[in-house]
C-alpha cells in the first residue's frame, strides 16, 4: 500500500471520528440532563409540594422525602426490585404494589440505558478531545471547537423540537414515549389507589421534562459558547 492510500484512509478516518464526536455530543448532553433530573431530590420534593402530594397520599413530608430518597437509591443500586416501607397513620406499609414494582423495574432499565449512553459518549468525547489537544496544533484545536459548536447546535435544535412538541401536546408525546419504551402495560396505573402515580402525577412529568430539557440546553449553550469564543479569537489572531 502506497503513501497516498494511507493518507486517504487516515483522512477518511479523521472525518468519521470528527462526525462521530459531533453526534455523540447531543446524546451526551441529553443523557446528562436526564441523569441529573433522575437524581435531583429537589425536583422530587418540589413536585410533591406543587401538586399537594401529601394530601393525595396522606403521607407527611418526612415520609415523602424517604420515598424520594428510596427511589433515587434504587435507581442507582443493583437491586432488581424495589422494597420501600413508609409510615402512614402510624402504621408501616409497603408503598408500592406488585404492578408498580414491576413498572419501576422497567423504569430502572431505562435509567441504566441512559447511564450507559452517558458513559459511552463521555469516554469517546474525552478521548477525541484528548487526542486533538495532544497534537498541540491550532488547526486540530479549531476543529475540536468547531465540532463543539456544531454538536451544541444540533442539541439546541433537538431541544427546540421536543419543547415545541411538549407545548403543543405533551400528553400525546408522553403516551407515545410509554408505548415505545415499554413492552408491557404495567405503566397503566390507577390514580385512586396506586401510590406511584399519586406521587408523580402527569403535571410532574411535564415539569421534569422542562427541568431535564433546561439542564441539557444550558450545557449546550455553555459548551457551544466556549467553543464559539475560541473560534472567534483564533480567527482574529490569524487575520
Amino acid at each position: 500500500m502506497n503513501t497516498n492510500d494511507w493518507g486517504t484512509k487516515l483522512k477518511i478516518l479523521g472525518i468519521v471520528a470528527k462526525w462521530l464526536f459531533i453526534l455523540c455530543l447531543p446524546i451526551l448532553l441529553l443523557t446528562a440532563g436526564i441523569g441529573w433530573g433522575a437524581n435531583s431530590l429537589w425536583l422530587y420534593e418540589s413536585g410533591f409540594q406543587k401538586y399537594n402530594v401529601s394530601l393525595t397520599t396522606d403521607l407527611d413530608e418526612e415520609e415523602l422525602e424517604k420515598a424520594a430518597k428510596g427511589l433515587i437509591s434504587y435507581f442507582n443500586s443493583d437491586e432488581e426490585y424495589i422494597s420501600l416501607t413508609v409510615v402512614k397513620a402510624g402504621k408501616p406499609f409497603e408503598l408500592f404494589n406488585q404492578r408498580e414494582v414491576a413498572h419501576l423495574k422497567d423504569v430502572k432499565g431505562l435509567f441504566r440505558l441512559d447511564y450507559r449512553l452517558l458513559l459511552g459518549t463521555l469516554i469517546y468525547v474525552l478521548a477525541y478531545a484528548g487526542a486533538s489537544l495532544f497534537w498541540r496544533r491550532r488547526r486540530y484545536w479549531r476543529r475540536l471547537a468547531w465540532g463543539g459548536v456544531v454538536g451544541s447546535g444540533i442539541t439546541l435544535a433537538l431541544m427546540l423540537a421536543l419543547g415545541l412538541g411538549a407545548l403543543l401536546n405533551f400528553n400525546q408525546l408522553f403516551l407515545q414515549f410509554h408505548l415505545i419504551s415499554f413492552a408491557n402495560e404495567f405503566w397503566l396505573l390507577d390514580p385512586t389507589k396506586d401510590y406511584l402515580i399519586m406521587l408523580f402525577p402527569q403535571g410532574f412529568w411535564y415539569d421534569a421534562a422542562l427541568f431535564c430539557g433546561g439542564i441539557t440546553t444550558g450545557l449546550a449553550v455553555i459548551l457551544g459558547g466556549v467553543a464559539g469564543v475560541y473560534l472567534r479569537r483564533t480567527r482574529q489572531q490569524n487575520s
